[in-house]
């Protein structure tokens, strides 16, 4: 019987046409258009009945040449000749048109002609049939399909009560087997009566093949013990009198023999999958032949001998709550297949817990997985082994090889504050020795504590080394710290494992004495200098001494001695040594003999106070040219020539201090110096010229193209503008040069940098395009819409797609229905192809659609295109 999709789109506008059925209150009379009038048409399959010429049907005297209108839009007026194709309503009810005359003095230039169109219930089929596991079965197909069509707007009545039917849908799953009756009903219109047609429908049983079970082998198995294997032992309940089949190994004797050897098979073939097939046929030609495979798996043991499991990562107790954690496994010697695998590990530590997870190795060698916080609840060490690797291309059928395991680290912070810190008084000048012990919180192991200084001496955040043995440690604090008399307040505020990083803070503080000493500490610093310049000695750290003299001797380059007389402020003073003590170039040494208290006479105690200094020649001026860069070098003063050792590079010929080497140079004028030392020679002047090679513009809509015409890096160059060559790479950094053939990629972005060929520079930046290839212009129905494909996996035409329509449409989507009005498949731009198999509805369990005609409807998403719809035919 032929079978007719009814689309969604269709059943809207039925419903719309519903809505329309407004009777008019009154009749007027029609001057021009001529004067109402009713029709009633009751007969419906009568061809007389088919057209209807609704210009005769007006009363009065109507002049020719107006216009019909279908207020209700039935689609089956021809608005030009008013004649009425009532074959094409497709619903029961009354109808109104009208006619229009346009027309000088006409009072009443409209009439309308009402229409009641009678039920209509088809012409069922002789007999019809169906089969039991077909969910949805549509009884308009078991009418006699020429026209006119059954109205749509009855009611189907289940006459045996199966309870399977819903609306016009019969569910033959849920029906039983046997010969049912439905009465399809077209209620009284008018005067019309109602109008009843039975359909005859068969249920015949689909044959069942039986429920296969895999037979998993590993390759270490005794395959004599599979040499007389039952293939039917691996069916459950299975039609008797089936046919068996196989693919490639030639086990079966004939289409009635079950018994395999499966030690021939894998001694001939080796690993792999060998499939055995069970296949019953129906009673009836509408059902479909079942069949049943059984696949035999031979697999061989992963061997991950070596492999190394890496668990990120260890912590310390404050970093426990939030924390993360993860595992790597890397391969051993023997290369395993990537891909996904499911791994089974142990965390063996204060809890100890198995656990499975699925994690893929990726092309690096590398599997990575999470595991969860809560398995390391305490501080400690836990071990991570892994026990049990499966790869999800098999199925389980042996043991694969692994021994990997690591350990993750929970570190204690350290805790000091309970601690006992005990510092003997000193004398001003010497180390203050502090002990630490009493606490049973601080580990063995070496730490670095913070600590400050207040008091009489101040110290900002020190830090310093030490090692624990049982809770005690010691440590300096260094004389040049405490070198002020009275009262000084340790602070211990902060202290870090070395070895594990994990730290915390602290309030442990303790109060020691720096007895006062007569002494001073004095540092002594001269400064190189130039032949000829005077040279200044400075003193530090005199402490509060007063008007003192100063005794010295000079060694070296220049020998000599002196005395001086100064008067330090805040511990510091400065004397000239004499021009006439140093006539000689090189070094010397200068030694403070004594200091001796002017105002008292009683010596200072001091330490040794000696410097070296260095009397300078001047050196020559270095020789220098003028000098070109590109601006895209980003060039700085290190690039300038000559450079580095002694030489030293200023934007100014008399002032100013040296230009750091990373200084960025700009058009002008440098000037280069020679040091030696502390002297320098005069500046020699350069001129730098930076050269600019301008950025590239892309005209406006330029990155806009249409895939359909395969443009290329040479049509982006052709529509930017530069007064330079343009150089093509697909990154903005360590990108690839494009050559110009290379194809545009849709979402793509390119970078143009401008070149300079003379100067041999390029634009300091690039110019980034990103291209659209979807700017397609052509009418949507001037592309090439197939109308059939093969699925039959023969590499040829296998699945049915719409060329070149991502580029005119990107928004575009299409259903694929079958002759029964059911949903097949949905596609767009990231899903475009089918291939012949059911992804929507459950009319076809197996998924396979069967050969036939398919009806397609596309939505174009763009600039109001309409709808397209048409038919396709599936052959495999």
């Amino acid at each position: 019987m032929s079978k007719r999709p009814i689309s969604s789109g269709f059943l809207v506008s039925c419903c719309l046409l519903l809505s329309f059925l407004l009777l008019p209150n009154s009749t007027a009379s029609g001057q021009c258009a001529g004067q109402d009038a009713t029709l009633t048409i009751c007969d419906i399959d009568n061809p007389a009945n088919q057209s209807v010429n609704l210009f005769d049907a007006l009363e009065g005297s109507p002049v020719a040449g107006g216009a019909w209108i279908d207020p209700m839009q039935t689609g089956a007026l021809d608005l030009t000749t008013g004649i009425l194709n009532v074959w094409n309503i497709h619903l029961s009810g009354v109808y109104v048109f009208t006619y229009m005359v346009n027309g000088a003095g006409c009072a009443d230039n409209q009439s309308t002609v009402t229409v009641t169109i009678g039920g209509y219930s088809g012409i069922p089929s002789p007999d019809g049939s169906a089969c039991n596991d077909d969910e949805s079965v549509n009884l308009f197909q078991f009418f006699v399909g020429t026209a006119p069509d059954p109205h749509l707007n009855g009611s189907w009545h289940d006459d045996d009560a199966t309870g399977a039917l819903i609306g016009n849908t019969l569910d033959a799953t849920a029906s039983g087997l046997g010969n049912f009756h439905f009465t399809y009903t077209m209620p009284a219109v008018g005067s019309c009566p109602a109008v009843s047609s039975t359909i005859s429908l068969t249920v015949y049983r689909v044959p069942i093949p039986g429920i296969p079970a895999e037979i998993l082998i590993c390759n270490d198995t005794d395959f004599s013990l599979l040499t007389n294997v039952n293939l039917t032992d691996y069916l459950a309940g299975e039609d008797p009198n089936g046919q068996w089949s196989e693919s490639g190994t030639s086990e079966l004797s004939g289409p009635f023999d079950p018994i395999i050897d499966i030690q021939n098979i894998y001694n001939t073939f080796g690993l792999g999958t060998y499939g055995f097939t069970y296949t019953v046929y129906p009673t009836n030609p509408v059902c479909s032949i079942k069949s049943a495979t059984i696949r035999i798996i031979i697999e061989e043991p992963l061997d991950f001998t070596g492999a190394v499991l890496t668990v990120n990562s260890d912590k310390c107790e404050d970093q426990m709550a939030g924390a993360t954690y993860s595992a790597s496994l890397t391969q051993g010697a023997v290369i395993n297949p990537n891909g996904p695998y499911t791994i089974t590990y142990q965390v063996i530590g204060a809890v100890t817990s198995t656990h499975t997870v699925n994690a893929s190795f990726n092309n690096n060698g590398i599997l990575t997985f999470p595991i969860a916080a809560t398995l390391f609840p305490v501080v400690g060490d836990y071990t991570v082994k892994i026990t049990k690797i499966v790869y999800s291309g098999n199925r389980g059928a042996c043991v694969n090889i692994i021994d990997a395991s690591d350990v993750l680290h929970i570190y204690p912070i350290p805790k000091i504050n309970a601690s006992t810190l005990t510092i003997p008084p000193v004398c001003q000048g010497s180390d203050v020795a502090v002990q630490l012990s009493g606490n049973n919180n601080l580990g063995t192991g070496t730490y670095e504590i913070t600590y400050t200084l207040t008091g009489a001496n101040t110290a900002g955040s020190q830090t310093v080394a030490i090692t624990a043995t049982d809770g005690s440690a010691a440590f300096t604090i260094p004389a040049n710290l405490v070198a002020n008399a009275g009262n000084t307040v340790l602070h211990i505020n902060f202290i870090v494992n070395t070895v594990t990083g994990c730290d915390n803070t602290s309030t442990l503080t303790r109060t020691f004495t720096i007895n006062p000493v007569i002494t001073v500490n004095p540092t002594l610093v001269i400064g190189d200098r130039c032949q000829n310049d005077a040279v200044t000695a400075q003193l530090s750290n005199l402490g509060n001494a007063g008007n003192i003299d100063i005794a010295y001797t000079l060694s070296g380059a220049n020998s000599g001695s002196g005395t001086v007389n100064v008067t330090p402020s805040s511990g510091n003073a400065t004397f000239a040594i004499p021009v006439a003590l140093l006539p000689n170039l090189g070094t010397t040494t200068l030694t403070i003999t004594s200091i001796t208290n002017q105002n008292s006479g009683c010596p200072v105690i001091f330490g040794l106070a000696s410097d070296d200094f260095t009397i300078h020649v001047n050196p020559d001026a270095p020789v220098a040219q003028d000098q070109v860069f590109c601006d895209n070098q980003n060039a700085t003063v290190a690039n300038l020539l000559p450079n580095g050792g002694t030489i030293q590079w200023f934007d100014s010929a008399v002032a100013g201090q040296p230009l750091a080497s990373g200084t960025p140079l700009v058009s002008g004028n440098y000037f280069v110096s020679q040091s030696n030392a502390l002297c320098a020679s005069e500046r020699t002047p350069i001129t730098v010229t930076i050269t600019t090679v301008g950025i590239p513009s892309v005209q406006p809509g330029g990155q806009n193209f249409c895939g359909i015409d395969r443009p290329t890096i040479a049509e982006l160059n052709a529509v930017v503008d530069s007064s330079h060559e343009v150089i093509w790479y697909d990154a903005a950094s360590n990108g690839n040069v494009l050559d110009p053939s290379v194809l545009l990629a849709e979402g793509a972005t390119y970078y143009g940098y401008g070149f300079d060929d003379a100067t041999d520079c390029y634009s300091a930046q690039a110019l980034a395009v990103t291209v659209t290839l979807t700017d397609c212009t052509e009418n949507p129905y001037d592309f090439f819409i197939p109308d059939g494909f093969s699925p039959n996996s023969d590499g040829v035409n296998d699945v049915w797609q719409i060329p070149q329509i991502q580029f005119l449409f990107p928004d575009y989507s299409y259903e694929i229905y079958n002759r029964y009005g059911n949903l097949m498949f949905r596609g767009n731009i990231d899903r475009p192809a089918w291939d012949g198999k059911n992804s929507e509805s459950q009319a076809l369990l197996d998924g396979v659609a069967s050969n036939g005609v398919y009806y397609y409807v596309i939505d174009f998403h763009k600039q109001d295109a309409p709808t397209r719809q048409g038919f396709l035919y599936l052959n495999r």
